[in-house]
């Protein structure tokens, strides 16, 4: 078994607070060996706390010392730095989104095809206790053809306030792209990756350009507020399957919920927290499972774990990106149904966007 050279490019919270800790976790996969940033007062300090040895000044010289790579940056430089890494021979784990949009993450996924290199998105949601009972669930066939499919991804006052989350010439968008993708990509994979053929959508973000909001993660300035804070979505796929899709960061509700719901014929289930429902011996069941208690960053460590795992093939991947750009694809088709106020044919768009 191969003990790979990891370097992460980007040291802000999401590689500090997630990918870092979960790589130092695995020492007998994995040695953290490099860190670079654009900001390098702070690429010093990570290295510091985090005792790693090397602190590159350039992206290029980060990647001739490693093996593999965990990309940390804003959207806008995933395709690019990913690219990079994969052309120079390094395996890639890249932050979700995949890209800002799918003409990028084409080329990452030809990029990693020509290469032969492993290219991971990190929809870490799959990973989730939950995520992988509901898989489990799914394949088992415990609900039979599924119909009917239910997101919503909501938080009542957490526009992001820190960073640029807000910054849509680097991250491409805001609520959807941010935290919405993870449970679109999710209730993709429970389906098990049908191929949508419409797509009809509403961005919204009049809430947080209101001056006077209360906001519970930090300052948010209305005039400058360009992303979207709220989006619902209506998803039709060719096997007959509907997904009902919401998020928001801002939303006037009583409390933040996360849920996605399946129905199916012969029984139904949610995810957070995970139930399951069916009609069975004259009466209709409801079943709840004994879930171990989930341990500080136990989907992080599995996702990274299953990076790994899967260079020395001891693991199938677990999000291909294959998968990671249809939801990018989706994303694209939700952004351009809002802007044009028309439902987005999915095969028709194929041809449009080529």
């Amino acid at each position: 078994m191969n003990k790979w050279k990891v370097g992460v490019i980007g040291t802000g919270g999401i590689a500090t607070d997630r990918h870092i800790p979960a790589l130092l976790s695995l020492p007998h996969l994995a040695e953290m060996i490099a860190v670079q940033d654009v900001d390098r007062e702070r690429a010093l300090r990570v290295a510091k706390e985090f005792e790693v040895p090397h602190v590159c000044t350039s992206p290029e010289e980060l990647l001739d010392i490693v093996d593999a790579v965990i990309i940390c940056t804003p959207n806008k430089f995933h395709a690019e730095l990913s690219i990079k890494a994969l052309n120079r021979g390094v395996h890639v784990l890249c932050e979700k989104p995949m890209a800002m949009d799918r003409h990028e993450a084409e080329a990452m996924l030809r990029a990693a095809q020509e290469n032969d290199r492993t290219l991971a998105i990190a929809y870490h949601y799959r990973h989730t206790p939950e995520g992988i009972m509901a898989k489990r669930v799914t394949e088992a066939g415990e609900l039979g053809k599924p119909l009917v499919a239910r997101v919503q991804a909501m938080r009542r006052r957490k526009v992001p306030g820190w960073g640029v989350f807000t910054d849509k010439d680097l991250q491409g968008g805001g609520s959807l792209i941010d935290f919405g993708c993870h449970l679109l990509d999710l209730s993709l994979w429970l389906l098990g990756n049908p191929e949508p053929v419409e797509v009809s959508a509403q961005t919204y973000n009049e809430l947080s350009r209101t001056p006077g909001q209360v906001n519970d993660w930090g300052e948010v300035d209305p005039e400058s507020f360009e992303v979207d804070d709220h989006v619902t979505s209506y998803i039709r796929f060719e096997n007959g399957v509907t997904l009902q899709f919401e998020c928001s960061w801002a939303a006037n509700i009583k409390e933040d919920h996360t849920t996605l719901s399946i129905s199916g014929v012969q029984g139904g289930l949610d995810v957070y927290p995970f139930e399951l429902y069916q009609s069975k011996h004259g009466a209709v069941w409801d079943a709840t499972p004994v879930m171990r208690e989930e341990e500080s960053g136990w989907a992080g460590k599995r996702q990274i774990a299953n990076f790994l795992e899967g260079l020395n093939g001891g693991e199938k991947l677990a999000v291909h990106p294959q998968e990671a750009l249809r939801v990018t694809k989706i994303i694209d088709a939700m952004y351009e149904s809002s802007r044009t106020g028309q439902a987005v044919v999915m095969n028709r768009q194929e041809e449009e966007l080529r």
